[in-house]
């Protein structure tokens, strides 16, 4: 450990060296390093000829007003000769040889980034070090370190050129490259995990060895997927489905193997064989067929006494014993070798859901409909013990691997284990009335996972019973959970899709800084550069508009927090809680100002006044209050709505405060008189959202009737109604222009409105749950959004906005070459101003889970191997990066 100190105080040493020197040299060194074709920076800059060659160049380059004196020439070379001694060092260090985003320099690097993290100057000059990589090959490790500080550091590396950086044998993990240029890059062994590719250029790349520890969406049924099972090899993944059909996937790719297609009914359960050389399908319409896995054909048909579905089948994990259970109320073990019945066990009074072997195929467990599991001897077919629960289906049971324990799911809210020595219950795990349809042990059987009718998976620990993790992304209910032997998790879903979870890395989520429960409500500071997220975690939390980075967390120790605001001067920020109380916040110093007290219910929205010196609240108890901010005192109360206020929003020359509410009105009350000036009907169900237009001619709402309306304020006459969203509209926004509205919906997705024409614009894919608010920046640049997938995303809107840039003068030297000269030319892809034509894409997402995003980004030639040496395009592809097939191409994507 005294090495390890030791090493961190020179290397702190080193880095505060760069401090004494001119930070224009940097971006000055990279350019003639470039030009001149330079590979050994040291010998170059060492050399006093060079100097004098360097100098000149500056004085032809037209910098003149830079180094226009004397004593500025000698600032020169004195910063030359500090940063070639820096070097010298730099290469000599452990920072450039070893890999220090391993945990060995764990203690290493949190004490240095500590010293770093505010020094702008440091900052840069590690920035210096990862283009450096681009030139000098010496450095690679060096660059490739410091990147990873940068990014630990969450410093905003967004629309930034690393063209042709060589990135080698580190951690990346959650990086923001949103819209960099990163053309020519070379990265090799490092893990890109959760990291943001929006947007990106990525010509002529070579990335090999890549890290993605990323759940893999699979695509291909058109129905909902029922059965999923692994083959023991634990390479191919095969799944059932509504659509009739039968798949074979690639586990390491998620690229379909082959489809199998005969049954003429939806297929409920699938099953490998302990060779894995075979599979198993049956149906709805009492089908059972044998498939030969190498050649994908139908080997035969197993003929049963009964044309009834059969919900269960399972393989014995020894010998050619398959098991299946259905409506009949039977269980038929079958050898698949003579293609006949070997027993018929009987006993269940409604039909069998589920089928399972433990595993060493001795026993045979069973579920019902009626709510009974037995467990039968293989041999026999005489049940050894009838296990009762109450009389609800059992949907799911399962033997752990190691074969002490039996799980079931009882009454859907609940899983049990079950001890089989004395066929005991040992534990009940409380689901939190999730609605469990299926479970599954792991290989170690220390986890058990479980899918049902929330949409979500849970992983439980068998010992403590605690939840382990909680699994999103599924947009309608898990109907089939299944372990993978590397660390992955299948999952179907009613949503016609697979998933394969990484379950290795929900050990990285316990260090995430995010909420942990829906996100209700967020809210931009005035100035455009903190968000703020109000949860049902009860907590609220400020994040850096730039990095994602989160600056603060204020804890509600009472009850979840429903609405978050900021004061017209962004100085208190304001938070509506489920206890009925209104929490006012120093924005500055987080520290509580005052606590008010009225509301008997949820305060559901809340509205600073223009001037900040009022706030409004609307709660679940039908009312409205109007607080005095200064004093916390109760200056008005408005009553009028029979159900809950969801929504209020002051005009902005503040005459009047609009309201939604749950019995379906919008009603505008004049301020003075406190009465309501108008009612406005129209929608069919319970209004979730109000909003005025910056211009406050123009009221917008939003309903559980899943349309928009416009109203005019004057005459509270409607203006438009817009229809889309194909589910409740949660939250609607004005851009700052006014000529824009932002709709978030239960649909997952958001959608933007042109206020002139009445129609859509853009529709906003990402969330996999309900989309509960929406906001624009104040600047117009952004747009936030908070969802119930625990997810907070902010997007681009903001359409032709430049980046990545040099030399100026590159600019005009881009306009004389030709297609060819461009794609060889590193100088000009590097500095030339590129406008995108893709918009609306994500800046940066806060979730709990590392999801890997690449939308709009621009791919040519190159290659990307993961670290099985596969092409992972497809995920790419997945995410909706473009790939471009020419030059011509490239150039229609450049103004």
């Amino acid at each position: 450990m005294y090495v390890n100190y030791q090493q961190k105080q020179d290397l702190y040493e080193i880095f505060t060296q760069f401090k004494h020197v001119d930070e224009e040299i940097f971006s000055l060194i990279i350019e003639i390093l470039r030009r001149e074709k330079i590979f050994d920076s040291i010998a170059y800059l060492s050399d006093e000829e060079n100097q004098k060659h360097y100098e000149q160049y500056i004085f032809q380059g037209g910098n003149l007003e830079y180094f226009d004196k004397q004593w500025k020439l000698d600032s020169l070379k004195n910063s030359i000769k500090k940063i070639t001694n820096i070097l010298k060092k730099i290469k000599q260090h452990t920072f450039n040889k070893n890999d220090y985003s391993k945990e060995f320099y764990l203690f290493t690097k949190k004490n240095l980034i500590q010293k770093i993290r505010m020094d702008k100057m440091i900052i840069k000059s590690l920035k210096f070090l990862v283009q450096l990589t681009s030139i000098d090959n010496q450095f690679i490790q060096c660059g490739s370190n410091s990147l990873h500080l940068l990014v630990k550091m969450k410093i905003d590396l967004k629309n930034q050129c690393f063209e042709g950086i060589k990135i080698r044998n580190t951690k990346l993990i959650g990086a923001n490259f949103f819209r960099c240029n990163l053309n020519e890059s070379q990265f090799e062994n490092v893990d890109i995990s959760g990291i943001n590719l929006n947007g990106a250029l990525l010509y002529n790349c070579k990335w090999k060895q890549i890290i993605i520890h990323e759940t893999i969406k699979i695509d291909g049924h058109k129905d909902s997927v029922n059965s999923v099972c692994v083959s023991p090899d634990g390479t191919i993944l095969a799944s059932g489905s509504s659509d009739f059909s039968v798949c074979l996937w690639d586990v390491k790719t998620g690229l379909q193997k082959i489809k199998l297609n005969g049954h003429k009914n939806q297929v409920l359960s699938v099953s490998f064989s302990s060779d894995g050389k075979t599979l198993a399908s049956s149906s709805n319409d009492g089908a059972l067929y044998l498939w030969d896995v190498g050649t994908s054909i139908k080997k035969t048909k197993l003929v049963s006494r009964s044309s009834m579905p059969i919900n269960s089948i399972c393989f014995s994990s020894i010998g050619t014993t398959l098991a299946s259970g259905g409506a009949d109320t039977s269980i038929y073990l079958w050898d698949t070798n003579t293609r006949k019945i070997k027993l018929i066990m009987r006993g269940h009074d409604n039909e069998v859901l589920s089928v399972s072997f433990s595993s060493d195929v001795t026993k045979l467990a069973s579920s019902s409909s009626d709510g009974i599991i037995y467990l039968w001897d293989v041999m026999t077919g005489i049940k050894k013990a009838k296990l009762e629960g109450p009389p609800v289906s059992i949907h799911s049971v399962c033997f752990s691997p190691d074969g002490t324990l039996l799980g079931s799911i009882k009454g859907e809210h609940f899983i049990c284990l079950w001890e089989l020595k004395n066929d005991l219950q040992k534990r009940i795990f409380n689901c939190y009335g999730s609605g469990i349809l299926s479970i599954c042990f792991s290989p170690d059987s220390t986890t058990i996972a479980s899918g049902g009718w929330d949409n979500s998976i849970y992983l439980w620990d068998v010992n403590t019973g605690k939840q382990k993790a909680k699994l999103d992304g599924h947009t309608r209910f898990v109907q089939t959970v299944c372990f993978i032997y590397d660390g992955k998790l299948a999952s179907g879903s009613a949503d016609h899709s697979i998933r394969l979870w990484d379950i290795n890395t929900t050990k990285q989520k316990a260090k995430l800084n995010r909420h942990s429960d829906s996100v209700l409500s967020i809210c931009f500071s005035p100035d455009s550069s903190t968000l703020a997220s109000a949860s049902c975690d009860n907590s609220i939390r400020l994040w850096d508009i730039n990095t994602g980075k989160q600056k603060a967390i204020l804890n509600i120790s009472t009850s979840s927090v429903n609405s978050v605001c900021f004061s017209p001067d962004g100085t208190c920020l304001a938070s509506g809680c489920g206890d009925g109380s209104i929490l006012l916040w120093d924005a500055n110093t987080r520290r509580q100002l005052a606590k008010l007290d009225g509301h008997t219910y949820s305060v559901e929205s809340l509205c600073f006044y223009p001037d900040g010196t009022s706030i409004a609240s609307g709660s679940w108890d039908n009312s409205i209050y109007l607080w005095d901010v200064k004093t916390g005192q109760q200056k008005a109360k408005f009553q009028g709505h029979t159900s809950s206020v969801q929504s209020i929003c002051f005009s902005p020359d503040g005459s009047t405060l609009a309201s939604g509410s749950l019995d379906a009105s919008i009603r505008l009350w004049d301020l003075w008189s406190r009465y309501t000036r108008a009612k406005l009907d129209g929608h069919s169900r319970g209004i979730n959202s109000v909003c005025f237009s910056p211009d406050g001619y123009t009221l917008a709402s939003c309903s559980r009737d899943s349309s928009i309306c416009l109203w005019d304020v004057k005459t509270g006459n409607q203006k438009a109604k817009f229809e889309g969203h194909t589910n409740s509209v949660q939250s609607i926004c004005f851009s700052p222009d006014g000529s824009t509205l932002a709709s978030g919906s239960l649909d997952m997705s958001i959608r933007f409105w042109d206020i002139k024409t009445e129609q859509q614009k853009a529709k906003l894919d990402g969330h996999s749950r309900s989309v509960n608010s929406v906001c624009f920046s104040p600047d117009g640049a952004r747009l936030a959004s908070g969802s119930n997938d625990i997810s907070i995303r902010l997007w681009d809107v903001k359409t032709g906005q430049k980046f990545s840039i040099s030399n100026q003068s590159y600019e005009e030297q881009f306009s004389k070459v030709n297609t060819s000269q461009f794609l060889n030319n590193p100088q000009l892809q590097c500095s030339i101003y590129i406008i995108y034509l893709v918009e609306n894409i994500t800046v940066f997402l806060i979730s709990n889970q590392r999801i890997f995003q690449a939308q709009g980004a621009q791919i040519y030639k190159g290659y990307f191997e993961n670290q099985f040496g596969l092409d992972f395009r497809y995920l790419f592809k997945q995410r909706g990066s473009n790939f471009l097939d020419s030059q011509e191409e490239i150039l229609q994507n450049l103004y």
